[in-house]
Order: C-alpha cells, then structure tokens, then sequence
C-alpha cells in the first residue's frame, strides 16, 4: 500500500503524455528516473536501459506542470515531494531559468542490508564505500530501520539533501523509528552532526555523503565520544579512499616517515616508508561493489596496515544468489580452491586455520645491505623466480655484502641460528648481484616440499605416538618440515651431517634425551 501511495505521488507531478506512456511500460520495479530535458523527447531511465516515452519533445510548459507539483528548490536545486522519497533536480541556464529536470523515483527496500546485517548490530562504526547510484543511501535508510526498530537502538539521521528520510517536517517510514536532523545547507553539515551528539544522546548517528574535512573531523570527534556511526562516502575501494587527502583521515591516515638505516634493511624496505597516523575514525569498511555484492574489510587498521607495507588485501566478499542464499567467500580462496584433506579436518577440531605448504621452486631471499631495487631488477633481467623477502624467519637463503658480515651484526648472527644459509658478495652493485642469481639459476636444484610424505608422516606419528623420520633434504626443506610439524604440536629435530641430514618428527610427548 505504502509503495502504490508513492507511485500514485510521482505519477501525479509528471505531465499527462509522460504518465501515459510510464503506465503502458509497466516497469516500476526498476524504474530509476524520469528525464525531462527542454527541447528533447522525454525519457525513462531504467537500472539496465533507456527508454524514450515520447515523440514530442518537452516544453517550458512541460517544466512549469512539474515544478508547480513539488516543493521548493533549494540552493543545491533539489526539490522533493513531502513524505516521500521522490526528488526532482534541477539544471538552470545561465540566467537562472530551469531548463532540465531528474525526476527520481525514491522507493524504500527492505531486505537490503540482510546480507551485512551481523555487522551492523557489533556496534562498530561502518563506512560504506562505493560510486554513485550503487545504492549506498537505500542502505543507510534500511540501516536506520533496522537498528531503531530491531536493535531498539537511539538512532539520529542526518539528512542533508532530504534524500534518506524524504522531503516534508515529517521522516519517511522506512527510516522506521530513528529521529531524522535536517541540514539547511550542504556546508553545514558538520555542525548539525555534532550537535545531534551534544544535543540529543544518540546511540547511533547516521551520515550520508561525507565529503569535507569538516565532516571527516566531526566524524572522529564524534567516534571519539563512543557513539556509533554509519556513513557513506563516494569512492571504489580502499586504495582509492586512502590516497584521497581530505578523506583518508576517516581511515587513519597516512603519513610518510624516515627509517634508519638498521630499521630499514631489518624490514628490507626503503628508508622513507608510509605508515598510518593515528587509529582510524570508523572500524569496518564494506565496499558495495553492486547491487547486493560487497566485499568487506573487519579490522581498518590491520588493513591499512598490510596494504602501506605492499601485502595483498584479502576482504570477505558476500553476495545474495537466485535462491536468496548469502554466499561467503574470501577473495584468496577464489584463484585456487582448497581440497578439503584429513589435515584439515583436524585443524578444524582444533578450531585454527589450515594453509597448506605450497610446492614451489622459487627461491624466497632476505637481501641485508643488498639493495632491493637492484635484486629485483637484475631477477627480471635474468628471468631467475625469486621471492624478495621481508621477514628473516620467512625466507631460504640470506643475501649480504662481505663488509656487512664481517661486521657480524645481530641480523647475521639470528640467520646462523635459524640455520639459514648466508651469501656474500664482494659489493652492492647490479653486476655482483646478477653475477650472484646467475649462479643460483645454474646450480640450485628444483628443491621442492613433497606435501604428500609430509602429510603422511605427521598423521602417522599422531595416529600411532612414534617417531618419523623424513628422507634427507636440503635446508630450505628441512625448515618447511620444522615449521609444518610444529604448527600440530609436534617436536622435531634434525639428524646427520650434510648433504644426507634429515627431520626426523616426533610425538607430542617426546622428550629429547
């Protein structure tokens, strides 16, 4: 009944040939606006089409029926039609005359926000990132409604255009119980913010559009005095936003700092990094990549984090299908599926994730006083794979000058007791380097982790409690088998003298003598 009042609404403001030819269509389940252009036959807008509803272009007579039907134009030439969510904008000519309008059919939806909903009710800030008409305020306004009705949470709307609670004193319904603050100029936004907090006691403030630094820093004082936000920005990612100078506060900040020398070959990175300033203003970002898909980050800051050291940003993605079913995915799992294996399933029992240990032949190195840039740089030339490291603990082999391991630093002396090998040349320099990968190509053996005998052996000394012991291996391998069988719990140790030396696995109760 609610959504035949609305359509009875705006058919109401449209001329007679125009609502005419809308009717005929039938399609107001996805109509998305009515354009009215001067001069120009009228159209009808739909989410995956373009529709021309008359031959006959529009007149100022046209123009004159609709803007006597709707409410007053404001400063930014929106007007809307009171109790409900239709806004008609407007395009002036340069003396002031309307010459152009966007009817938009608002409509209230509910179900929207069922695919994200739990992480509404953590009671953790959310920004909602995504381009223009992807249906960020037909979710916030669902927001409001849930969290006010359901969640029985003290919800205030601050509504600048009258796009989230409609148009008229009175808010629309599908805001359901939240108090609705209207904002009488863009500009002014940031003050009615914050004085929904000093002035009301919400729970819950929600913001569409945050698009200032006044509105960004309203944002963090507000967060800062434990009240909830949920608001939306224009953007299409993480990255995007993070570069945007007036907006990257909202996720903490960027900052460019300088390294010392030790700090920065100790990371294997530059002297000038990037690192976040302060905590970020909001907790969850979900970026609405479309209609009912999202890819969501839980934790800002370990994002912002991993994605200003050069790591790859893995968010859950979620998604409704035919069947109204909400799929779950992280977006890692989507290149190569795992096979669910009995190690799994154990890892499972034991309620910890399961990465299996991938059989390669890439060469993972940790350059320390060796220049990044050139080891790369000649590795391509050379088409040598190689992994450039940036953990000690993470790679096979480390890659240092002779005057830096005279020196014995502490970073030389933890690879000896890691039993990493060490590799010296004469100079940091492009020649030496490729001199170095060169001889690595032509002598360092396809080594790789036979998972299968691995698997096989921790699941033998956890079915049957006794000691296992592995086919000799070279050292990279064998730290791939300490690592693997300590994360079951299991004591190793390494047995013989080389190039026979061997892991030899051994039960949980094993003591060595």
């Amino acid at each position: 009944m609610e959504q035949d009042f609305e359509l009875e609404y705006f058919l109401s403001i449209l001329p007679d040939s125009v609502k005419e030819s809308l009717l005929r269509l039938e399609r107001f389940d996805d109509l998305y606006e009515v354009v009215l252009d001067l001069g120009r036959p009228p159209e009808a807008r739909f989410k995956d089409s373009t529709y021309q509803l008359s031959e006959t272009p529009v007149s100022f007579f046209d123009l004159e029926f609709v803007i006597s039907r709707t409410g007053s134009f404001d400063r930014d030439n929106r007007a809307g039609i009171e109790r409900t969510l239709h806004r008609i904008s407007a395009i002036m000519n340069r003396r002031g005359r309307i010459v152009g309008l966007t009817c938009r059919y608002g409509r209230s939806i509910q179900g929207v926000i069922d695919t994200v909903k739990d992480y509404f009710s953590s009671g953790k800030s959310i920004l909602l990132l995504g381009k223009p008409g992807v249906g960020k305020t037909t979710l916030l306004r669902e927001a409001a409604r849930i969290m006010s009705v359901e969640m029985k949470k003290r919800v205030i709307v601050v509504d600048t255009s009258n796009e989230i609670a409609g148009d008229g004193d009175i808010p629309h319904v599908g805001i359901g119980n939240a108090r609705r603050m209207q904002v009488p100029t863009g500009v002014e936004q940031h003050t009615i913010m914050i004085q929904a907090v000093e002035n009301h006691m919400p729970e819950v403030i929600i913001i569409d559009e945050i698009g200032t630094e006044e509105e960004a820093a309203a944002c963090r004082t507000i967060a800062e005095r434990g009240v909830q936000l949920v608001g939306t920005a224009h953007g299409n990612s993480l990255p995007n936003l993070l570069i945007n100078p007036t907006l990257s506060d909202l996720l903490g900040g960027v900052n460019s700092v300088i390294l010392s020398d030790e700090e920065a070959f100790r990371r294997g990175t530059q002297k000038t990094v990037l690192e976040r300033t302060s905590p970020p203003t909001f907790q969850i970002l979900i970026e609405i990549r479309d209609r009912g898909s999202f890819a969501i980050y839980k934790d800002i800051s370990k994002t912002v984090d991993k994605y200003l050291r050069e790591h790859k940003l893995f968010p859950e993605t979620r998604v409704r299908d035919t069947d109204g079913n909400i799929i779950k995915t992280e977006e890692q799992l989507q290149e190569n599926e795992k096979k669910t294996e009995p190690l799994e399933e154990f890892f499972k029992i034991q309620g910890e994730p399961y990465e299996k240990i991938e059989d390669s032949a890439v060469v993972s190195i940790y350059p320390f006083g060796v220049s990044r840039d050139y080891l790369e740089r000649a590795a391509k030339s050379l088409h040598v794979r190689v992994n450039i490291s940036r953990r000690l603990s993470e790679s096979d082999i480390v890659l240092t000058t002779h005057s830096y391991e005279n020196k014995k630093p502490q970073t030389i002396l933890e690879a000896k007791s890691l039993e990493i090998p060490i590799y010296t040349i004469p100079q940091n320099s492009l020649s030496q380097i490729k001199r170095f990968l060169r001889n690595i190509k032509d002598s360092h053996p396809e080594e790789s982790v036979d998972q299968s005998t691995l698997e096989e052996a921790v699941e033998t000394v956890l079915r049957e409690n006794q000691s296992i012991k592995l086919p000799p291996a070279p050292s990279r391998v064998r730290k791939y088998q300490h690592k693997f069988a300590e994360r079951f719990g299991l004591p190793s140790s390494s047995i013989g003298e080389e190039p026979d030396r061997s892991v030899v696995i051994h039960p949980p109760q094993f003591k060595e003598d």
